[in-house]
């Protein structure tokens, strides 16, 4: 039943990786830490651990899939894609050695501020043209947010698109183009991220709770997640719904609430 059920929730990851840039990382959080309960406190570090294999399939075959005129947007990136990942090199050694408690909290924390920033600041739901951008003529992220971004989100075991998205929003980019172009900046995170989780120790508990570990990836639920996600996105990338801007905006903001309550329930 928990494997049907991952592979419902991989559904809506590959939903979220199209629409929102999520990668599936802020839904596969929650799911796994639900699934993985046995372990205790440790189901934190397995679920931003998977989260992050999740992340890499899903973001990686998502840009494959992006037209390549949205992707020449990222033209002159490499320095910001290095810090990413520089970055989420860092931040996924942290998750191992910091308590658990402290990641589940600050993952709720973070979302709840950024829900609060979105809705409070202009240029996420409201334009604010001040800084003269338009979608026509979109400024490119700052490559000195590459770092603290990578670093935030591989502790979090999310993709950095709760961050990299409003940035480009606020950056005069559309919610279509921002959520496309969060993909690959998920990409440079997640993938330092995964290989250092496959390397770290197994948790110790995972035998007594039947737990099937790599590192500290639970394979069996990453594998569910997928099948369910990557079917998704091939047909949404295929035939991508037509979502007004601010309806678009809007449900971003919607499902980082869905989101925060779920991590709230499951403590």
């Amino acid at each position: 039943m928990d494997f049907v059920m991952l592979v419902g929730v991989g559904l809506l990851t590959g939903v979220t990786t199209v629409l929102f840039g999520f990668g599936g990382g802020f839904v596969a959080v929650p799911v796994v830490v639900w699934a993985d309960a046995a372990l205790g406190t440790d189901a934190m570090r397995v679920a931003t651990a998977t989260s992050a294999l999740v992340m890499v399939v899903n973001a990686g075959f998502a840009t494959a899939v992006t037209p390549r005129r949205v992707l020449l947007s990222l033209r002159g990136s490499g320095p910001l894609l290095l810090l990413l990942a520089a970055g989420a090199t860092a931040g996924a050694f942290a998750t191992r050695l910091a308590p658990a408690a402290l990641a589940h909290w600050a993952f709720v924390a973070y979302v709840a501020l950024t829900i609060a920033d979105l809705l409070l600041r202009p240029g996420f739901l409201r334009p604010d043209t001040r800084g003269g951008t338009t979608p026509d003529a979109p400024r490119p992220l700052p490559s000195a947010l590459g770092a603290p971004i990578g670093g935030v989100a591989a502790f979090l075991g999310v993709g950095g698109s709760v961050m990299t998205v409003p940035a480009m929003r606020r950056a005069g980019h559309t919610m279509q183009v921002a959520t496309a172009l969060a993909n690959p900046l998920t990409l440079a995170i997640a993938f330092p991220a995964t290989v250092v989780s496959l390397y770290v120790a197994a948790v110790p508990a995972a035998a007594h709770a039947r737990v099937h570990l790599v590192g500290l990836i639970d394979l069996r639920a990453a594998a569910a997640l997928l099948l369910g996600a990557l079917p998704v996105i091939a047909v949404l990338r295929r035939r991508p719904p037509r979502i007004p801007d601010r309806v678009h905006a809007w449900a971003y903001i919607g499902l980082l609430v869905v989101v925060t309550v779920a991590m709230l329930l499951v403590v």
